[in-house]
C-alpha cells in the first residue's frame, strides 16, 4: 500500500494564488456585465494586486531634439 505524501507549502500557495486570481477575474467579469446592463461607466482597470491603474487623457510627452 502506498503512503500519501504531504503537499509542500509552495504548491499550496501556488494553488491558492491561482484560485484567488480566478475569483478576481470572475468578479471583474460580473461587474463589467452588470455595469453594461445598467448603462453605467466601465470598471477601472486594475493590476494583478487589485490596485487601479493610472489612466490619463493626456498623451505621453515625447521630446524631439532634431
Amino acid at each position: 500500500m502506498a503512503t500519501k505524501r504531504q503537499q509542500t507549502m509552495a504548491k499550496l500557495t501556488r494553488e491558492r494564488n491561482v484560485k484567488e486570481k480566478r475569483e478576481r477575474k470572475l468578479e471583474k467579469k460580473r461587474a463589467r456585465k452588470l455595469a453594461a446592463a445598467e448603462g453605467g461607466e466601465p470598471m477601472v482597470e486594475v493590476d494583478e494586486f487589485g490596485m487601479p491603474l493610472a489612466v490619463s487623457d493626456e498623451p505621453l510627452a515625447t521630446s524631439t531634439d532634431d
